[in-house]
């Protein structure tokens, strides 16, 4: 299994989920192009149905799901998903609101201009081609790409234990670089950046954190904040409206669940300075309009609007590409150098292509030059000739053995004639319309023009400056004829955290059994029956500005505000208290405390007898999840006392599974970290552990507590050290 797993893992990373970094494709994208570069679904012809397209890649090169080469298709059609869309679409091909394309059989596609760029020379055999998968096709194995698509384009995919997501980049600035690239391959990824500036989305927005973007392009890792773009408008009588004309490009072909999730949010009074919101979206652009109630504090309004919807979003960056059929993290520069190296490759295949075509016709144009000085001689021996196979030997060895010349001399000259087979077989595939003059003065200008073409491309496949000139020039012809400007603005913007505001009051917190949680106001608490109070485990009274911090049986501390618990009567079912934590399903609960803790003592006794004093400001923490002490192996929290001031103590008591009982002075226990186990108190045996502690105060005259049906007063009983075996009770 595990060899079988390696196998599959490897099949997904270098055959379906990882883009390669030559072409910036992943197999299914390669072969889709491919497949209706195969029909001659060029830009200048017709639409062809989808599902012909579909079933091509399919039958031929693709043997997955119809729905995942369709979906493949659509993308490449959404100009609100890629930078350069490499299919034309006609018909629904989908929205950015988020409808989906319509179904195959009724859309129509064809390739794109751009398309047309990633799929030139293929017949000049620069790329090198492998066999389909039931090996009765070829299909390449990497396209020629001749701009930079996988900077452009982007990329995103998850494959096994990993995963890739490379934004768009402007095609104009995405050029600059590689071409100052070019002139100085020491350049640095902060020179790079001077050109290229940042990711640009199709979907337009503002990234906030450009001083984040170095870090990004140097490690191939990172994050960028996107927010969205914002109109102020002047609604009269006070009021002002915001309207929303670009949204992040993480919320592309979402726009409505965005609306949507605004809408809910202004129900449930968590947006209560808006009093309506309409999507005034056409074809000229996106256009969402939120009216905002008078009085508003418009800044303050954003800063919450960014925090609670997804106005402001992160694109997770990771460049991860197949770099010779192997997965690595790049930064730009190596995305640039393998294109540069890639280009350079096909460059010269193309050139060698080309010039061997050259020498070819160079040397059928020599062929029937001479043909022509001597057309007459040509003429007689093939009069003369029985057939062709005669004719072509004398052409080629100057063999006139059973040719009937006129002459002797003819013959004789005849028997110097050396054609090539190409030649020979030019020259027998000549038309009469050749021996007009003005065809000779063509042969003699294709034949000028053939040699400089061979001329220039020696210099090509002998030239590495030449090379890169050729490279260069082709690229900028790209930009003049695809470059588009910047859409995406790029600003380093302090982000201002929203604090919530809400009125101060008193909250009942509760729990019951199985976990499930809610808050709920002191009236309604009041107003509940006893019974109905009694089936929770945990009650408390605390303020809804305070934090709830939840030890567990594992030594950990879970904390939670308690503006995230959500509120509602006393007979509601609350939520499961790990959806608002990062409580493990195993984890159990062992105390709550809802109130600040940072001026308070804690107590942490083990069911293994170990016990020692905090001080609670060790846990004064933002995060959600962290250890609370350290316990020895197979020993569990058996509770967590929280206390005002030791002084108000006098005494602990511990009780065991087997009625052991130790009572000890509160002085024997030393005051600790959170990083220590504490100090032993009661000696126990291996099959007994403690259920039961006890706090005596220092005012206490008597305490009469019960003990498996036995009534025991706590503080008449004998005070004794620590490390010592229990009275039994």
């Amino acid at each position: 299994m595990k060899q079988s797993f390696i196998d599959y893992a490897m099949s997904v990373i270098t055959q379906r989920a990882l883009p390669d970094v030559r072409d910036g494709f992943k197999p299914v994208h390669r072969r889709v192009l491919y497949a209706m570069d195969e029909l001659g679904l060029d830009p200048s012809k017709s639409f062809l149905k989808s599902a012909r397209i579909v079933g091509d890649v399919l039958g031929k090169y693709h043997p997955h799901g119809d729905s995942a080469v369709y979906e493949t298709m659509v993308r490449m059609t959404q100009d609100f998903s890629m930078l350069l869309p490499l299919v034309q679409g006609h018909g629904n091909f989908g929205s950015i609101d988020g409808d989906s394309a319509a179904a195959m059989r009724y859309t129509e596609a064809k390739l794109s201009h751009p398309a047309i760029e990633m799929l030139k020379d293929l017949e000049k055999k620069v790329v090198d081609f492998q066999e389909n998968y039931d090996g009765k096709l070829k299909e390449p194995v990497v396209l020629p790409a001749r701009f930079p698509n996988l900077l452009v384009n982007g990329a995103s995919g998850i494959a096994v234990g990993m995963a890739t997501s490379i934004p768009s980049h402007n095609l104009n600035e995405a050029i600059k670089g590689i071409l100052h690239y070019i002139d100085n391959p020491d350049i640095t990824v902060a020179k790079l950046m001077k050109h290229i500036k940042g990711p640009d989305f199709p979907t337009g927005g503002i990234i906030i954190n450009k001083n984040e973007l170095l870090n990004i392009y140097e490690t191939g890792t990172g994050r960028v904040r996107i927010r969205s773009k914002l109109e102020i408008e002047n609604a009269g009588y006070g009021r002002s409206n915001v309207v929303i004309t670009e949204i992040p490009y993480t919320q592309a072909g979402n726009k409505t669940k965005l609306i949507e999730k605004m809408e809910e949010l202004a129900r449930d009074k968590k947006l209560d300075e808006v009093s309506d919101i309409r999507d005034e979206s056409s074809k000229d652009g996106i256009r969402i309009v939120l009216e905002v109630k008078k009085g508003v504090d418009i800044d303050d309004f954003l800063n919450k609007l960014y925090k609670k919807t997804a106005l402001e979003d992160t694109f997770k960056v990771n460049f991860l590409a197949l770099v010779d059929g192997k997965p690595q993290i790049l930064n730009l520069k190596q995305v640039i150098h393998h294109f540069v190296e890639f280009q350079k490759e096909i460059t010269r295949k193309k050139h060698e292509y080309l010039l061997a075509k050259a020498n070819n016709e160079q040397e059928v144009l020599e062929g029937l030059i001479k043909a022509h000085d001597i057309i007459d001689l040509i003429i007689e021996i093939l009069r003369g000739s029985k057939d062709v196979k005669m004719a072509k030997a004398c052409m080629m060895q100057g063999v006139t053995d059973g040719i009937a010349f006129r002459t002797k001399k003819s013959e004789k000259e005849a028997s110097k004639l050396n054609f090539t087979e190409r030649q020979a077989d030019a020259i027998l595939d000549m038309r009469l319309q050749k021996l007009i003059s003005l065809e000779l003065d063509k042969l003699n200008a294709d034949y000028q023009e053939i040699r400089g073409n061979i001329k220039e491309y020696e210099d090509i496949l002998g030239n590495e400056s030449t090379l890169l000139n050729v490279i260069k020039d082709y690229l900028q012809e790209i930009a003049k004829k695809f470059g588009q400007k910047r859409k995406t603005q790029i600003d380093e913007i302090e982000v201002v955290q929203y604090v919530e505001k809400f009125k101060e009051e008193e909250l009942y917190v509760l729990m019951d059994r199985f976990g499930y949680i809610k808050t709920t106001d002191v009236t309604n608490y009041n107003r509940s029956s006893d019974d109905t109070v009694k089936e929770f485990k945990h009650t408390f009274l605390t303020m809804n500005t305070d934090k709830l911090y939840l030890f567990t049986k594992e030594g950990n501390l879970h904390t939670v505000k308690l503006a995230d618990v959500p509120k509602g009567k006393v007979k509601d079912k609350g939520v499961p208290i790990q959806t608002i934590t990062k409580l493990g399903k195993e984890e159990e609960v062992l105390v709550e405390s809802f109130q600040s803790i940072a001026d308070k003592k804690l107590m942490f006794i083990t069911k293994q007898g170990m016990v020692k004093w905090l001080n609670g400001s060790e846990f004064d923490t933002n995060r959600s999840m962290s250890s609370a002490t350290k316990l020895e192996e197979g020993d569990e929290l058996l509770s967590v006392q929280v206390i005002g001031d030791v002084k108000d103590y006098s005494h602990i008591v511990l009780v065991s599974n087997k009625r052991f009982a130790l009572k000890i002075a509160i002085e024997e226990i030393p005051e600790l970290k959170k990083t220590s186990k504490g100090v032993k108190t009661i000696s126990l045996t291996d099959d007994d552990t403690l259920n039961q502690v006890y706090l005596l105060r220092s005012d206490d005259k008597e305490s009469v507590v019960e003990i498996d049906g036995k009534a025991v007063d706590l503080v008449s009983m004998k005070t004794k050290k620590r490390n010592q075996v229990g009275v039994k009770i």
